[in-house]
C-alpha cells in the first residue's frame, strides 16, 4: 500500500470499500437547516472552461510569464521568447480578447502588461502550486 494518500483512496475505491461519511445529507434532514456551498452553473462553469483552454497554450503562458515581471513590446517579447513578432502578436491579441493583458502605445512601439493584480495572482498561484508538486 502507498504513503501517498491520493493512491492510497484510489486502490481503496478500486476494492469497493465503502466511503459512507456518516453524516445526515439533505435527503435524510430538514433542507432548510442545511448550508450548501454555492455550485457552478451550467454557463458559469463553460464559460470557465473556455477562459482555462485559452490558457491552455505554451507561448501564451510563456508571454504572460515575461509580463509577470514587466511591461515589454512585441519586439523584446519576441526576441526573448525567440519568436517573430506576428506569433507573438497574435498570441497577445487572444490574451487582449480574454482581458488579461492590456497595452499602451508610446510612439510606434506598443507595451503589453498584465491587466490587473488578478491576472498577476492567478499567474503567481499556478507556479506556486507546481513549483509545491515538485519539491
Amino acid at each position: 500500500m502507498s504513503d501517498n494518500p491520493a493512491e492510497k483512496l484510489v486502490t481503496e475505491f478500486e476494492n469497493g470499500e465503502d466511503f459512507c461519511c456518516d453524516l445526515p445529507h439533505a435527503h435524510h434532514s430538514d433542507p432548510a437547516k442545511l448550508s450548501q456551498p454555492e455550485t457552478l452553473t451550467v454557463e458559469k462553469a463553460q464559460r470557465m472552461s473556455e477562459f482555462l483552454g485559452f490558457l491552455a497554450d505554451t507561448n501564451r503562458l510563456r508571454i504572460l510569464s515575461m509580463l509577470a515581471d514587466k511591461e515589454m513590446c512585441v519586439g523584446d517579447l519576441a526576441i526573448a521568447l525567440e519568436m517573430n513578432e506576428s506569433a507573438v502578436s497574435h498570441q497577445l491579441r487572444t490574451l487582449r480578447v480574454i482581458r488579461l493583458v492590456s497595452f499602451r502605445k508610446q510612439g510606434r512601439h506598443v507595451f503589453y502588461r498584465l491587466q490587473d493584480h488578478h491576472v498577476l495572482d492567478f499567474y503567481k498561484a499556478i507556479v506556486e502550486h507546481l513549483d509545491e508538486a515538485t519539491a
